[in-house]
């Protein structure tokens, strides 16, 4: 083995190598993998970036970590192909932006993951002659973005769980009408039961013959192309490289921020993250006492791709701040709290609170946020009435904005009373013909779906 290994953050698998981590998904021991150590860019290279072209920094970053897994050439093809899309930053005022991450063909910020993992597997899949199972779990975003990107993939298949209840039209129909080597199934519960099926499923001896893997953000090939954005945003807004930054991160299960994280350890100057959390408030409440409950069921919220009661990724920021967290949620090493609140502030952001936000973030810019670019809106709006000193006077942030209105026409008019314009990837939906199989929340009625249709 050579260059960066990933361990799970149970620490009870052997390290592997990057392939390997990302065809797995989740480890053996039901842990997720991370890198053992993350290379570092310099003052001077990460200067360089505001020369480059998005897929280029794609190309630098994430290389640091690939480099000794896949030829340059390759590496570079993949990105070029992955991005070929526009990431606007669109000031609202001072230096306060949004970065605008749903121009992707599935109008959502988990295009820029997908999209590249995609790629990536098929790259390694053929190397190997190798076929592959993507199981995965999404609470609205993600099933669209991996639908769109591994669909017509000749050596994988893809089967997607979603709550029945709890996703948007328009997002159902992103994933139900692809069909061919794409498989929906709408649960009758929760996004965290759609979640916890998947990694039963992993776990399962029985179903080692269908060489599964995951395409949700446990998936450490999820992670590390959405690092790549921070230094984008980064490269563009700021004035020199001595200036940090602070994100505001709308969450759920966690991947966005992790990507944040993994930049930051890169060496980005980030100065904080904002964790902007929907009701689903189980981590602001353990940034605030120090103890952790997981929600259960999770709280349906209009920013409904945030529904999570236990973020997955929250084991592996446990883990980088010196603790150890389960698959369950159960801490058996304290991290480092000082250390996590003195980089990120946590904060919930109700309904109430995130529709009076697209109100008034329109009323005086003229811009349309939805329901989660809101949340991640209004929790920087809260950090800076909690911290009303000079320091933050100029301060340049950026607020991710990870979905498009369009994709949420039923709010956005009974808040603003206008229709969001439908983008060219979401404007022929509804012509198209639905196929998806309705499933009670049981692992034995899943597991026999599994081996009958794989």
């Amino acid at each position: 083995m050579s260059g960066i290994l990933y361990y799970s953050t149970n620490y009870q698998s052997e390290k592997v190598q990057f392939w390997e981590a990302l065809i797995k998904g989740q480890a053996p021991d039901k842990g997720l993998y991370m890198p053992d150590t993350f290379p570092k860019l310099s003052k001077s290279e990460i200067n360089s970036f505001a020369n480059k072209k998005y897929y280029e920094i794609a190309y630098e970053v994430t290389g640091r970590f690939l480099k000794d897994e896949i030829a340059a050439e390759d590496l570079y093809s993949i990105v070029k192909d992955a991005y070929n899309f526009d990431v606007p930053l669109e000031n609202v005022y001072d230096r306060n932006y949004l970065m605008r991450l749903d121009q992707g063909p599935t109008c959502s910020f988990k295009d820029f993951a997908a999209r590249m993992m995609g790629r990536l597997m098929q790259y390694y899949l053929n190397k190997k002659k190798q076929n592959l199972l993507i199981l995965t779990a999404t609470s609205g975003d993600t099933g669209s973005a991996i639908a769109n990107a591994f669909y017509e993939l000749h050596n994988i298949k893809v089967v997607i769980l979603f709550p029945e209840k709890e996703v948007t039209d328009r997002q159902r129909k992103q994933m139900t009408t692809l069909h061919k080597n794409i498989s929906i199934i709408a649960l009758n519960g929760k996004f965290d039961d759609c979640q916890a099926l998947v990694k039963q499923a992993f776990a399962d001896p029985e179903l080692s013959y269908l060489d599964l893997s995951s395409a949700n953000s446990i998936n450490i090939g999820r992670l590390l192309p959405q690092s790549v954005y921070y230094f984008w945003a980064y490269s563009r807004l700021s004035k020199n490289i001595d200036e940090d930054i602070i994100f505001s991160v709308p969450s759920g299960n966690f991947g966005d921020l992790m990507g944040g994280i993994i930049a930051h350890e890169m060496g980005l100057p980030v100065k904080k993250f904002i964790i902007s959390t929907n009701e689903n408030d189980e981590v602001p409440v353990y940034f605030q006492n120090g103890i952790y409950n997981t929600i259960a069921p999770s709280r349906n919220c209009i920013s409904s791709a945030m529904n999570v009661g236990h973020p997955s990724n929250l084991a592996r920021i446990i883990s980088l701040y010196g603790g150890q967290m389960d698959e369950k949620g159960a801490i058996h090493k304290l991290p480092d709290i000082d250390r996590l609140r003195n980089d990120m502030f946590a904060i919930s952001i109700t309904d109430e609170e995130t529709r009076k936000t697209i109100k008034r973030v329109y009323d005086r810019h003229k811009i349309i946020l939805e329901p989660h670019g809101a949340v991640g809106w209004e929790g920087l709006q809260q950090f800076f009435a909690m911290n009303p000193s000079n320091k933050y006077n100029n301060q340049l942030t950026v607020t991710l904005e990870t979905a498009h209105p369009a994709k949420f026409p039923k709010e956005i008019q009974e808040i603003l009373s206008i229709d969001p314009k439908l983008p060219v990837s979401l404007s022929n939906l509804d012509e198209k013909k639905e196929e998806m199989v309705m499933m009670e929340n049981n692992y034995d009625e899943f597991k026999e779906y599994l081996k009958k249709e794989f």
